[in-house]
């Protein structure tokens, strides 16, 4: 009965710490990593709780391990953009301006069947409707419909000081625009920036850090 407590009460509180590296995120917004982890850690507990011919302290300290490193990763993730965006990916467009991009289809391992199926669980039932459709990076879509007045679709410019030119590339603009645009908000550099991003009229928001 002991040994059972003990196993029990150690399973409990490392599981309480990866809760707290996940934070407040919702299952969807979950990276692939940090979901899977879940899953190992939630498996090895199992294990070490019910199957007492396993050696327990061997097991804990690979538990305790795996943690560590879901905590490292997590970590430089904060700190670095490219590292975090080789653990979480980036947003695909699927449709620009109404139009399909069957190559990004392809990439992702769709078919029209499983755009149309993602499209109307956004009560969306026509593609004619859409201006940009972009699968994020946990999954879902997230989806724009036209609009007559509408000269650009919202897109984040510059995250932590650091400008997304393929975000600019794809909008058609470039950075002496940025720069000007910057300028004209009496901002000196890009890294004085937190969040900046151009909106529907063209106007850009911009957020200091």
């Amino acid at each position: 009965m002991a040994e059972i407590l003990m196993r029990v009460s150690l399973g409990f509180v490392i599981l309480l710490v990866l809760i707290r590296i996940i934070g407040n995120k919702q299952l969807g917004q979950l990276n692939v990593f940090t979901y899977i982890s879940g899953i190992v850690v939630g498996s090895m507990l199992g294990d070490i709780i019910l199957h007492s011919d396993i050696e327990f302290w061997s097991s804990i300290l690979g538990v305790v391990l795996w943690v560590a490193l879901a905590i490292c990763v997590e970590f430089v993730s904060l700190k670095s953009i490219k590292f975090r965006e080789l653990f979480d990916g980036q947003p695909i467009i699927l449709i620009k301006k109404g139009e399909i991009i069957y190559s990004a289809l392809k990439k992702e391992r769709l078919n029209v069947d499983d755009l149309t199926m993602m499209l109307r669980t956004n009560n969306v039932f026509s593609v004619s409707e859409i201006d940009y459709a972009i699968l994020e990076p946990n999954g879902d879509l997230s989806v724009l419909k036209k609009q007559t007045n509408a000269k650009y679709m919202p897109t984040m410019l510059i995250s932590e000081g650091r400008v997304i030119t393929k975000n600019l590339e794809e909008l058609g603009l470039d950075k002496s625009w940025l720069w000007d645009a910057l300028d004209g908000l009496k901002i000196k550099s890009k890294e004085e920036v937190l969040y900046a991003e151009i909106q529907e009229d063209g106007r850009i928001y911009v957020q200091k850090g």
